[in-house]
């Protein structure tokens, strides 16, 4: 993988999980992985207006995390599973370098 293209791959993580660092964003992204749902559904019960959880929407959306379409009047939003495997798979490989150096250290440690 080129410069370039890492560097871009990192900027595409950061978005997707800087969409996942705000506790509305996440819990919308919660509410969502039990199937799609339409801002009316969303927003009620939320701490947040209507107008602010279709924001936090968008930014998920911009992030790949969620896609909408129109259903008669009601615009439904659904998670979009790709973009969370996404986020999945890039924490597992962060931890798979984690122990890999932990088990290095540890070897360090032990042979002295």
């Amino acid at each position: 993988m080129s410069r370039s293209s890492a560097a871009a791959r990192v900027s595409e993580q950061a978005a997707l999980f800087a969409a996942l660092g705000d506790e509305t964003r996440l819990d919308l992204v919660n509410q969502l992985s039990s199937g799609p749902q339409s801002i009316a559904r969303l927003a009620s019960g939320a701490t947040v207006t209507r107008q602010a959880i279709t924001k936090h929407l968008e930014v998920l959306s911009g992030a790949g995390l969620v896609r909408d379409e129109w259903r008669g009047r009601e615009r439904v939003f659904e998670l979009d599973p790709r973009r969370v495997d996404d986020a999945r798979r890039w924490l597992e490989q962060i931890a798979e370098r984690w122990d890999a150096r932990l088990a290095k250290l540890r070897k360090l440690v032990e042979e002295d």
